[in-house]
């Protein structure tokens, strides 16, 4: 492929630069706990630097990590790229805040950068970038999904305008939980395998990962701040923990991200840094008729056009 041109120097930055502005916006807003951080290396060549929060006055448990790794193609990733042995390059910036007040949803974003290389010359083979964001919401405020998803479709114009809708449906298909038969959350975009091309050159795909990284902030932050503060039961504590269980169980049998952690033998604490404190699973537990934990739960079911309603 002619048109591969290396983005491997400058997404480090990036994943550095971004997380720093991610974690500096977020301690602001908690106002109490700050980010514990664990650089860290491994034998080999990988490194990274993995940013929890937890116990905050907003903030339950929130984890901002950026990774570099590479080395030989693990033979589970050469049967799934369906090549020979090889060598790789993996970068990304991954986010989970999960926030105390059930209004306030949680949140997940994840950009990454991938290389192959041909095992003996070492020449550059393959390249692909890929990430999104989506927000898991326990009660469902309109306005919110409508904001998160605006941000994100003003993002994509940029570069395209059939980055948003694409990316959109793609969000929707892929934060499914197929056992469960519903969504984990209101969606957002995502995006994988996406490859330099005649008309996106490797540099235009960069621009894009990295205008839509920093852009978090704008989608999520007003949300959270909206939200934070406002009163809630018990009972409601109770519904965010057994929708944070769904969570889990997507991020443990569906998250390529996860999954792909450890099969290239990652940094566990880092790679299960997105699970909830908190969660439950009652047996067979549904909501009441006509609530509003009803009315997220049907929603989940029948995913919906934010920005064109």
């Amino acid at each position: 492929m002619s048109n591969l041109v290396s983005k491997k120097d400058e997404f480090i930055k990036f994943v550095s630069d971004v997380q720093e502005h991610i974690c500096e916006k977020v301690e602001a807003i908690d106002g109490q706990a700050k980010f514990q951080i664990d650089d860290w290396t491994r034998d080999g060549f990988g490194y990274g630097s993995t940013r929890v929060i937890s116990d905050g006055s907003v903030i339950e448990k929130g984890g901002v990590n950026f990774s570099v790794v590479g080395g030989e193609l693990p033979k589970a990733l050469q049967e799934k790229f369906e090549v020979d042995e090889a060598r790789f390059f993996a970068s990304g910036i991954s986010l989970v805040l999960h926030p105390q007040n059930p209004f306030a949803p949680t949140v997940h974003a994840n950009y990454r950068y991938f290389e192959l290389y041909d095992r003996e010359s070492e020449t550059l083979k393959d390249l692909w970038f890929g990430g999104g964001a989506d927000m898991t919401p326990y009660y469902l405020f309109d306005e919110d999904a409508e904001h998160f998803h605006k941000t994100h479709k003003d993002v994509c114009d940029q570069f395209d305008p059939a980055f948003y809708p694409k990316f959109k449906e793609e969000c929707d298909n892929y934060f499914l939980n197929h056992h469960r038969g519903e969504a984990r959350g209101i969606g957002g975009i995502f995006f994988d395998y996406m490859r330099p091309t005649e008309e996106m050159s490797s540099h235009d795909l960069f621009e894009f990962a990295k205008t839509a990284g920093f852009g978090f902030t704008d989608a999520y932050l007003p949300i959270l701040n909206r939200r934070k503060d406002m009163e809630f039961t018990e009972e409601q504590r109770y519904w965010q923990e057994i929708r944070r269980g769904r969570y889990v169980e997507f991020n443990l049998i569906h998250d390529r991200g996860t999954l792909f952690g450890l099969k290239t033998k990652g940094r566990i604490e880092s790679i299960l840094m997105s699970l909830p404190p908190r969660v439950r699973w009652d047996y067979n537990f549904t909501p009441e008729e006509g609530s509003e934990e009803e009315r997220l739960l049907n929603r989940l079911k029948n995913p919906v056009d934010w920005v064109g309603k």
